[in-house]
């Protein structure tokens, strides 16, 4: 997977036949590309110059992508972000099926030994959203819907997302690269007083995150593990499902 995909970019790869170039495409992928990588929305102008190009080449590609459904333009500002018509098509890809497939049976073995509820998050549009969901077999557990989004900046799911969202950890800014030292997140839910999230990612082969395990650890008289317990749990989970869903090269 992303293995044999990288090494199809070495030297000896042939060039790109540039007389089959599809340049309206190029620019459609790169705004697509750009909002993607982007927190918050973008104006015309500041679309043009991240892609390097002037407002009236990109005007027509933009007008299609939101007449498509592609991006959003809010109409008293004028500013655009992706839509979630990405997502949806994501859902209908096999690799976001894969992934769903891979984690079920690791995220049910640990709400079963850890006795609380655990999730898979994806970022999507500068935000992450809950893609899978197990609950607690317990009396006690904290629950998030499927397809919720959250914001990637003030949860500690976004933090995990962000932090392994690059193959260089020298580009992060220093909270960031804490948590990508770490390995994981723990810490109390900004909203839910009571609730310990504890985040690890579920990573490709070149260190990046596909994913992010959340356990909203709930402490009670009745809980049965502790967090250092649920953490080490977590930690085996996520490794699981990266392995399941990006395995290892065979020698």
């Amino acid at each position: 997977m992303a293995a044999s995909s990288a090494s199809s970019t070495s030297a000896s790869a042939p060039p790109v036949e540039t007389e089959y170039a599809a340049p309206a495409l190029d620019k459609g992928l790169d705004i697509l590309e750009l909002l993607s990588a982007t927190n918050g929305a973008l104006s015309q102008a500041q679309i043009a110059s991240g892609v390097g190009r002037s407002v009236s080449q990109i005007f027509r590609v933009l007008s299609t992508l939101e007449r498509r459904g592609y991006v959003h333009r809010d109409h008293q500002s004028g500013l655009y972000i992706l839509s979630l018509r990405l997502f949806d098509l994501a859902h209908r890809h096999d690799p976001l099926r894969g992934l769903l497939q891979a984690s079920a049976g690791p995220m049910r073995a640990l709400a079963n030994a850890a006795e609380q509820s655990c999730s898979l998050s994806v970022e999507e549009a500068g935000l992450s959203r809950v893609v899978a969901q197990v609950e607690s077999p317990g009396d006690f557990g904290f629950r998030v819907r499927v397809g919720a989004l959250f914001s990637l900046d003030d949860s500690a799911t976004g933090e995990v997302l962000r932090a392994f969202r690059s193959s260089d950890p020298d580009a992060l800014e220093p909270a960031l690269r804490s948590v990508r030292e770490a390995g994981h997140v723990e810490r109390g839910d900004d909203l839910h007083a009571g609730v310990i999230d504890i985040v690890f990612p579920v990573l490709r082969a070149d260190g990046t995150a596909v994913a992010a395990l959340t356990v909203p650890y709930v402490a009670t008289r009745a809980s049965v593990l502790g967090t250092d317990a649920v953490l080490r749990l977590a930690r085996h989970a996520a490794s699981q499902i990266s392995g399941s869903v990006f395995p290892a090269p065979t020698p």
